[in-house]
């Protein structure tokens, strides 16, 4: 049986999209009979996430010697961190059979390997051509968690009935009080749903925007959010990965951007018109065109154009198309 360990880092400082990506792998490996090890550099708030899974938690950034002596011999080590220098991958990269690096926007220079790179604009990116290296580029390689693996087909709603707010882990830019207040304000009748995160330090504000039409849904795992997604007409997000997760299910979203890494994502789904709008989080106009946006899409007409457009884009076999070329290199 092969030897598998996915290296990450999730937390309150540095959200937990690397991780959802990350779980979709490991859940298909174990429908191969594979169960990898995780090893997170990571805080508390990730144990939530991770419920029947073989992890460790420590700063493998910084207990190097601990991380080598885990990993050395195993055929797979799939590494997925921004946080990690060119020394690490160079070092793993010669202490494994099959060292894979995914990666979001060119970050390093990587050394001899496989390269993962599941967002949309991947193939955009220059890439150096050098031997002894994979590239695996685009959606068809983007890693979904196994509740999005299969869904099934959105019904658009004539009236909008529904809108979901969700901005990851941690909402670290306590945007999550500042959408809801606009959608209260304008939208009383309509029932919000609207995610929290392990890591919020902002709960308490959030609870005073809320209205008697508001949910909050604390701490869902990823079958809670594509109940949420599929009962939804409407999301705002944020442009991590749960904006791939509601594009599967075929949610019009409008997107904030909310870290510098983001921008890829959102731009690249707007420019292929599947999303409605996107916003910086600290446009000086954010109020004003959220709430424009979300009056637009109370058009049955839009959403429904979104909705079929979404449609088109993703299978849900990202993980494992990957997993098979993986395991296929490793002979």
């Amino acid at each position: 049986m092969l030897k598998v360990y996915i290296l990450s880092e999730a937390g309150k400082n540095v959200g937990f999209g690397h991780l959802m990506r990350m779980m979709g792998i490991y859940q298909a490996f174990e429908t191969k009979n594979i169960i990898p090890t995780f090893i997170i550099n990571g805080d508390q708030s990730v144990e939530e996430y991770l419920k029947d899974i073989d992890y460790k938690v420590f700063n493998w950034l910084d207990e190097r010697d601990r991380l080598y002596n885990m990993i050395k011999d195993a055929d797979i080590a799939i590494i997925d961190s921004y946080l990690a220098d060119e020394i690490i991958y160079e070092n793993i990269s010669k202490l494994v059979k099959l060292p894979v690096y995914y990666d979001d926007n060119n970050r390093i220079e990587y050394p001899e390997g496989v390269i993962v790179n599941g967002n949309i604009y991947a193939k955009e990116l220059d890439y150096p051509k050098k031997t002894g290296r994979i590239y695996l580029l685009g959606l068809e390689y983007l890693p979904l968690r196994k509740e999005f693996w299969d869904v099934p087909e959105k019904k658009v709603r004539e009236k909008v009935e529904t809108i979901m707010v969700t901005f990851g882990g941690d909402d670290s830019r306590n945007m999550t009080p500042k959408v809801l207040k606009i959608l209260a304000d304008n939208h009383p009748h309509v029932k919000k749903n609207v995610i929290i995160g392990k890591g919020f330090n902002n709960i308490k504000e959030i609870e005073e925007a809320s209205d008697e039409n508001t949910a909050l849904i604390y701490f869902p795992d990823a079958q809670k959010m594509k109940e949420v997604m599929i009962e939804s007409d409407i999301a705002i997000s944020a442009g991590g990965q749960t904006l791939y997760e509601l594009a599967r299910v075929g949610v019009p979203t409008i997107a904030v951007i909310v870290a510098e890494n983001q921008l890829g994502n959102v731009t690249n789904f707007l420019c292929k018109n599947l999303i409605y709008h996107s916003e910086f989080y600290n446009d000086l106009n954010l109020n004003k065109n959220i709430k424009k946006s979300v009056f637009d899409l109370f058009e049955y007409e839009k959403r429904a154009r979104l909705n079929i457009m979404l449609g088109n884009q993703l299978d849900g076999l990202g993980q494992n198309r990957l997993i098979e070329h993986l395991m296929e290199i490793c002979g």
